[in-house]
């Protein structure tokens, strides 16, 4: 499995996985577009040629947000999550961030385990964040050191 930045040539083979993950809250192609525009920072995981998963990362200032990490159901369980979020925490360093914080369904509980061994701590609740499902979203933080 390489891990490897995100390039525009990767958006339209996410989109099935965007799709197949998050549903109704699933980003179009433009969000990804504008992310990578923006400078944000993005990984794609890629194996046999194929996608397996990505992730994001945005960083103003000393804070940085994880906007989004998916992995291909078939590959789940395997450490590739994991790895993407280590891989996201050392750019936040990199860049100079003091804290990650990043937003994650109340019901994603696997999400919030692996979130939890990285010691990202609960500060709130954000109502109804996913919108298309009204949903809530967890907002965790973690400080670097």
């Amino acid at each position: 499995m390489e891990i490897e930045r995100m390039r525009w040539w990767h958006i339209e083979a996410l989109e099935p996985i965007e799709r197949e993950v998050f549903a109704a809250e699933a980003w179009s192609p433009a969000m990804f577009w504008s992310e990578l525009a923006a400078g944000h920072h993005y990984l794609v995981a890629v194996e046999d040629g194929e996608l397996a998963g990505y992730a994001g990362l945005a960083v103003t200032g000393d804070e940085a947000w994880i906007n989004n990490i998916a992995v291909v159901p078939l590959r789940r369980g395997h450490g590739l999550g994991r790895r993407m979020v280590g891989d996201l925490l050392d750019e936040a360093r990199r860049r100079g961030a003091a804290t990650v914080a990043l937003e994650v369904a109340v019901d994603n509980a696997p999400a919030q385990r692996l979130y939890d061994s990285y010691g990202f701590e609960q500060i709130g609740v954000r109502r109804g964040y996913y919108q298309a499902t009204g949903t809530d979203a967890l907002v965790m933080i973690k400080e670097l050191s």
